[in-house]
């Protein structure tokens, strides 16, 4: 359990000093775009700062997620759990099983509650009443609800426990959700929350984001999808060595061509880099090794919502139309509300544009005319029907 001693006293108890305990901050604070005025207050912060109980909760996944932690190096997994945080619950790396490891969960829960971190990872069922997957007899549901309730924060792993993930690609039959979503329905406390997605996410991501709450005691800045902004700022294409190929419009055209051997992009192959918000290109998996795109393999947008269900993983974004209302293809013929050309912006202008629309350095008149010139290449995939723009443009005059 949890001790009272801050983390720097504990790293001096156990041989670490405070030089190698201050380039770890710098790691950390690099990663989370912190400014160098900050990074001397954030080692400070952390290094008084508690170690808080932690309980992680697995849910409909594969384990990916922890394997994903497991594989952190900023900092190590040995360091993480018995240094800056008290893993006190987790199935797979407990030694405890049955009867026992149920009774460390509410024994942490009792001495902790209202103070410790919540880990989830994995989708939720609701269909059948969440019979489709159960711990100890109880439903998933069941106990997110009894450990969300006295928990000081959230914090959702991997693309299932943030959007539902595949447990929730079409048709969803067990009815698998994220856990915002049920913030959203008040099926659960509403506590602070972050979404780390991915399938598995960085594990970067997921250390560097404990570490700032454990300073600040808040989740660094977030986007619209309560994703940590310098994690997901930008989209893997915009950030991809392999960019400035796509400049020149060099593209691989099958995966054993010259053009695939001679490291050209892989937009014609299916890659959704560019609709896809990740820092897999900075700062890689396996100690920084490598991630698919340098290894030969188009991205498949797994941090984004519903990405099983975006379109073929290896058909080009030119032939997929992402550009949806309410989970239909528009009507070309109907009329589309304000909302409606709000869900158009939110769905596809985000991936390269501000979240913030009013933001946008083409005024409202000109987008129209913008989309249908084609002379953008990054619009083209979009093929807008004629009312989706329409739509579009008296949602971003409504702005004004």
């Amino acid at each position: 359990m949890s001790d009272t001693g801050s983390i720097q006293r504990h790293l001096s108890e156990n041989g670490i000093s405070r030089r190698a305990f201050l380039k770890l901050c710098t790691v950390m604070a690099s990663a989370l775009a912190l400014s160098p005025e900050e990074v001397a207050g954030f080692a400070e912060r952390l290094g008084q700062s508690r170690r808080p109980s932690v309980i992680w909760l697995s849910f409909q996944e594969c384990t990916g997620c922890t394997e994903s932690l497991t594989r952190s190096h900023a900092p190590r997994i040995e360091e993480l759990i018995f240094d800056f945080i008290s893993l006190d619950y987790h199935h797979t790396l407990q030694a405890a099983s049955g009867i026992a490891a149920e009774s460390a969960r509410e024994e942490a829960i009792k001495l902790n509650y209202g103070n410790y971190l919540l880990v989830v990872d994995g989708s939720i069922p609701l269909a059948m009443d969440g019979a489709c997957s159960t711990i100890a007899g109880r439903t998933n549901l069941d106990i997110l609800q009894e450990c969300a309730e006295g928990a000081a924060a959230i914090i959702a792993i991997g693309t299932c426990a943030t959007f539902g993930g595949l447990p929730g690609a079409n048709p969803n039959p067990t009815g698998a959700v994220g856990v915002d979503n049920l913030m959203q329905q008040d099926l659960i406390a509403k506590r602070k929350l972050v979404n780390i997605s991915g399938c598995p996410p960085l594990p970067t991501a997921i250390s560097s984001v404990l570490a700032h709450f454990l300073a600040f005691d808040r989740f660094p800045k977030l986007d619209a999808l309560l994703r940590p902004i310098a994690f997901y700022g930008n989209t893997v294409h915009e950030r991809c060595a392999r960019y400035h190929f796509y400049q020149q419009e060099k593209f691989a055209e099958s995966f054993d061509d010259e053009g695939a051997r001679k490291g050209w992009c892989l937009y014609k192959l299916g890659c959704k880099g560019p609709t896809t918000h990740n820092a897999c290109a900075i700062y890689k998996w396996n100690k920084g090794t490598s991630f698919p795109v340098e290894a030969g393999h188009g991205c498949i947008g797994c941090s984004e919502p519903g990405f099983w269900d975006n379109g073929s993983f290896y058909a080009s974004l030119d032939s997929i139309v992402l550009a949806e209302v309410d989970g239909r293809q528009a009507d070309a013929r109907a009329g589309l509300s304000i909302e409606d050309g709000k869900q158009i912006y939110d769905s596809n202008c985000v991936y390269c544009h501000a979240a913030d629309p009013t933001t946008l350095e083409t005024a409202p008149d000109a987008v129209a005319n913008v989309l249908r010139s084609g002379n953008i290449r990054a619009h083209r995939r979009l093929d807008f029907a004629e009312n989706q723009i329409d739509a579009l443009e008296k949602y971003l005059k409504s702005l004004k």
